[in-house]
């Protein structure tokens, strides 16, 4: 910082010379009270930094200003609260309180912003100022007033001090008390190394980002007064070049101004978050305040292991650079809002899920999730998840990957319960496959593969990061998944030992008995039992539910028709179903009204309706 003392010097000689000239004659003096000037502002609550301030000057052996504005005077002082002192320290880099002053160049430019605030030779009360007047001050720089709306004090920033109270009258002038602390030109030259301004004027006054500017004049009206606002945000500012490479040829009024103002928001991080912040996180991600699907703020992957890159395409090339509201870091790259595919390139933890998805040359996935027309979930395997995956069961690969894709609809973590979805994969009469979601104790899928980051939202929809490759379910699977199963699933396995029914209804692909039809009853159909019958009954019983080499959907059913299941007897259907039954059962015992309550939980290897009552085969025969 450059030297102030002959400033001070030359500002403490206009001082004195203005006392001399003062005189009665001059301006008619306010009435006489019994305290000056600086007792006022001692005796003023909201003034109470004004005071320090005054005494922090008076360190330098430069300054004598509380001798000065205790004088005859007349003074007319425009005080600034100490909300007023408080915005100013904020704005000064490295300043947490006026003991910062702490030299005595620093002390006599404190002097040289109060005496900015006095003006001599006059008492001047708020009836007196005018719109468009200009004032000289004590430290030889002028004030202009604006009386539109109020009374306004200009000075060389462009934003205008208030006076929120006036014509506080002292023996030796009269005080206006404004929420500003007013500064010089030459102060703002002093200090330009470290005096932090808004967002917006930061980028204004850099002629790398002009182009930034430009589109946020050309965006919605209100950006630019967002990003002056309190803030604090973090802006990552791309420069003019990444703007050039961004329109390749065209102009900005070619971008709809809603799309562009999605994109500039894209920039745009709630909060402060510097590069130590992010390089102590590594990597991860970070919500912009763009629109994204399902009207969710935007996913922003950040990897900071080297570089500070922003979702794989923006480099930071210049770090932290504070601002009054917050924090930029300048970027070599527009980051466009991603879909899903751009979400999956950018993270590296997804590389096998895009190698996977890509193999060969494959557009299939990238063509359908890159598609703006409509919302998709999408539950992404990391790279452990891959490397875990042996394929037990020979499927597919795209059809696996399918199952991890739920089209037309965006389904994020807050409004998940316990329920079927249907993914892309599908069973061989083009069924979708279905998908359980369990959120008893976080998000588990199909009971084998849980979601470890969740919401990485896009603009056609969410990414939720999962910890194993979600196979393609059979039957088994969903019964073992459901906790509303777990009786049936204790049923098939350790209470009949004897049959190896997970292996029978795993078969899959003809080579067994499939596909199956599985009428499973909840766990409640099996409270309702005076008892679960020994293994010997039990076994017929449990074959009484499945129906062997038929995949019968809810839509293959009509009222009358039968099926003859595993054990022998047939179940005969009738539709309508009674109360809020789909459909109601007639077993091999003749049991009539069991209900279906739930259809269509499709497999690999067949399907799944739930029931409420257990199946009884007949006895008799």
């Amino acid at each position: 910082m450059k030297t102030l003392e002959k400033i001070a010097r030359l500002t403490f000689v206009l001082f004195m010379l203005s006392m001399v000239s003062c005189s009665d004659d001059d301006e008619p003096n306010p009435p006489k009270t019994q305290l000056d000037i600086v007792a006022t502002a001692q005796a003023t609550s909201d003034l109470s930094t004004l005071v320090s301030a005054l005494q922090k000057a008076d360190e330098s052996a430069n300054n004598d200003l509380i001798t000065a504005l205790s004088g005859e005077g007349p003074f007319t002082v425009f005080a600034p609260t100490n909300d007023a002192f408080a915005d100013l320290l904020a704005q000064l880099d490295g300043f947490d309180s006026l003991d910062d002053f702490s030299t005595q160049q620093l002390q006599d430019l404190l002097a040289v912003i109060l005496t900015y605030h006095v003006v001599p030779g006059a008492a001047v009360l708020s009836s007196d100022l005018s719109d468009g007047q200009t004032i000289t001050t004590l430290q030889g720089s002028t004030l202009s007033v604006s009386t539109s709306g109020g009374v306004f004090i200009g000075d060389a920033t462009d934003v205008d001090a208030r006076v929120t109270t006036a014509d506080v009258v002292a023996s030796n002038g009269v005080v206006h008390l404004i929420d500003k602390v007013l500064l010089p030109q030459a102060i703002l030259d002093e200090l330009s190394d470290i005096i932090l301004v808004p967002i917006t004027d930061l980028a204004l006054g850099n002629e790398n980002l002009q182009s930034l500017v430009a589109a946020l004049q050309a965006a919605d009206g209100d950006l630019p007064t967002v990003l002056r606002g309190d803030g604090p945000f973090t802006v990552l500012a791309p420069t003019d070049e990444a703007f050039d490479a961004f329109l390749n040829g065209a102009q900005l009024s070619d971008i709809p101004t809603d799309v562009l103002t999605n994109v500039l928001l894209n920039h745009v991080i709630s909060g402060t978050v510097t590069s130590s912040d992010l390089a102590s996180l590594g990597s991860g991600y970070a919500k912009t305040l763009a629109t994204g699907a399902g009207d969710k703020n935007v996913s922003l992957y950040f990897d900071a292991t080297t570089d500070v890159t922003f979702n794989g395409v923006a480099t930071v090339q210049v770090p932290d650079v504070k601002a009054l509201n917050g924090i930029v870091h300048v970027v070599d790259a527009v980051i466009d809002i991603p879909n899903i595919v751009d979400h999956a390139v950018a993270n590296p933890n997804l590389s096998s899920l895009v190698g996977a998805l890509t193999n060969g040359g494959n557009t299939v996935f990238t063509d359908l999730l890159s598609n703006e027309d409509e919302d998709f979930t999408v539950f992404a395997p990391n790279n452990d998840a891959f490397t875990a995956f042996t394929n037990p069961n020979g499927n597919d690969l795209n059809a696996i990957l399918s199952n991890h894709v739920v089209v037309g609809a965006a389904a994020f973590s807050d409004g998940l319960s316990n329920s079927y979805v249907n993914t892309a994969a599908e069973f061989a009469t083009n069924e979708n496959l279905s998908l359980y979601i369990n959120t008893d104790d976080g998000v588990t899928l199909n009971g084998t593969s849980n979601v470890i980051v969740p919401d990485i939202v896009a603009s056609n929809g969410v990414i939720h990061v999962v910890d194993a490759v979600i196979d393609l379910p059979t039957v088994v699977t969903f019964a073992v998944a459901d906790p509303n199963f777990s009786t049936l699933v204790q049923a098939l396995t350790e209470l009949t030992p004897s049959v190896d029914f997970v292996s029978v209804l795993s078969a899959q692909g003809g080579s067994g008995s499939d596909p199956f039809t599985v009428f499973a009853p909840t766990n409640t159909a099996f409270e309702a039992l005076p008892s679960i019958p020994a293994e010997a009954d039990l076994i017929p019983i449990l074959q009484h539910h499945v129906v062997a080499g038929a995949n019968i959907r809810s839509g293959d059913l009509s009222d009358g028709a039968t099926a003859n299941t595993l054990e022998g007897d047939a179940l005969t259907f009738s539709l309508p179903g009674t109360g809020d039954n789909i459909a109601d059962i007639t077993d091999g015992a003749g049991n009539t009204g069991i209900g279906v309550i739930a259809v269509d939980v499709q497999a690999i290897n067949g399907v799944i309706h739930a029931i409420d009552t257990v199946l009884i085969p007949d006895t008799t025969n």
